[in-house]
């Protein structure tokens, strides 16, 4: 019997709780958490003839630990599961040290505000240092580190599928198709269509913050830069055909360069059509991708939030959304003294995840990952007092749990290659 306080009712969370509820001998008790009360008491309203999980509510402002901390004291959850924004990671981590439970999110901490001083000077110096300008990375996170161990609890880093189930994936191919890895691509194809000109599949204030900023990839023992949307290039996908593919900067790399020993590569490649590409070079050139506050007849509004505003919600993408995605890694490393190529990847097909939960296939890859995540943590099979990302424990029964609840992998042992030159 295990108790999972979950922050969030957007889209991902919507999937997550739908599979926890599907899971009801393992989450007997779950407390949907969010802002807007309403919309939590609406799905467990929906959810609650279909479950034998007792389903409760409340409203909670994350932004801030104490918020956090009255409710976890009030509910008492095994788990926290922060489904939320990764704008409030740090202060749901905070809440979780100080009441001694587990931890989880499905992104590495970004700051909300880019400008605060503090957050700007440190950025200012990792940018210098290490060569990324990404605004999310990892460092704020794994912080946390010795405290979590001294309180004994576990911090589950990017349980999403990228980062988190991409993460798995190189761990099982360590574990048991490679001696030594040298290189790594990790491929994100959404060939779904919403029918919309211009939709974000997630938060749009993160997906267009993330997609606008500088590439980046790992070579060689550091990072190399370059513009954004400079590389692309053309991949043939299994059940969705060929896409261009864009390479970008995304969190895992960060830490998949730090734990898979030896290796040379890795870089991130995810596909755009068209149409999105053009959109989004018109916002950022009027100016309605930014982040710095501006005065419309007098109410100071950020460009982007106000964007996102006018933008159709990802979680209404369901019912229009057709097609399937395909996320998965293709490596390139030595097994018994010989060269060897091995791809692991998902197929998800959108109108299936809608007939199952009422959510697209990009909410369903985030949100199943982020229960079986849970379902690790609360059985113990992933209990490690500390702060880790997903390739740091043993991906077996994760894989299996991801294979059972809706991801199922599939493999290639002779993959193509990727190829990419530089944009138009």
């Amino acid at each position: 019997m295990s108790r999972a306080l979950i922050i969030g009712c957007g889209g991902v969370a919507t999937v997550a709780i739908s599979k926890c509820c599907q899971v009801s001998e393992v989450f007997t008790d779950i407390c949907i958490a969010s802002r807007t009360v309403s919309k939590c008491e609406a799905l467990a309203a929906k959810l609650a003839p279909t479950t034998k999980t007792n389903i409760t509510t409340c409203q909670l402002d994350a932004d801030y630990a104490e918020n956090v901390i009255k409710v976890i004291n009030e509910f008492k959850p095994d788990v926290v599961m922060n489904i939320a924004l990764p704008y409030q990671n740090l202060a749901i981590m905070d809440a979780c040290l100080a009441t001694g439970v587990d931890y989880l999110d499905t992104a590495s901490y970004e700051p909300e505000d880019i400008n605060e001083p503090v957050w700007r000077a440190r950025y200012e110096k990792r940018v210098k240092e290490k060569g990324f300008c990404a605004y999310f990375d990892y460092s704020y996170q794994w912080e946390y580190m010795e405290k979590f161990k001294a309180a004994g609890i576990t911090g589950l880093l990017g349980t999403g599928f990228d980062p988190g189930v991409t993460q798995a994936y190189c761990a099982y191919a360590l574990k048991h198709e490679f001696d030594s890895i040298d290189t790594i691509d990790i491929l994100d194809c959404n060939g779904g269509d919403h029918g919309y000109p211009f939709a974000t599949n997630f938060n749009p204030e993160v997906n267009l913050r993330e997609v606008s900023s500088p590439g980046a990839y790992w070579e060689n023992g550091h990072w190399v830069q370059i513009p954004a949307m400079s590389q692309k290039g053309v991949y043939d996908f299994d059940g969705v055909g060929p896409k261009d593919i864009y390479l970008l900067h995304h969190e895992e790399i960060e830490s998949i360069a730090k734990n898979i020993p030896g290796l040379k590569r890795i870089r991130f490649f995810m596909t755009f059509g068209q149409s999105y590409l053009t959109h989004m070079k018109c916002l950022e050139n009027v100016g309605m991708l930014g982040t710095e506050p501006v005065n419309f007849n007098g109410q100071e509004i950020i460009p982007i939030q106000f964007l996102k505003q006018l933008l159709p919600d990802p979680a209404s993408l369901g019912p229009r959304t057709v097609g399937k995605t395909n996320i998965g890694c293709i490596f390139h490393g030595m097994k018994d003294g010989k060269e060897k190529t091995y791809y692991i990847y998902n197929v998800c097909d959108h109108q299936e995840c809608y007939k199952e939960v009422g959510s697209q296939a990009i909410s369903y890859t985030t949100g199943v990952p982020a229960m079986c995540g849970a379902l690790m943590l609360l059985t113990g099979k992933w209990k490690r007092p500390g702060v880790y990302t997903v390739e740091e424990f043993d991906p077996d029964p994760y894989l299996e749990a991801l294979d059972k609840y809706g991801l199922p992998r599939r493999e290639s042992y002779n993959p193509a290659p990727v190829e990419i030159h530089p944009a138009e």
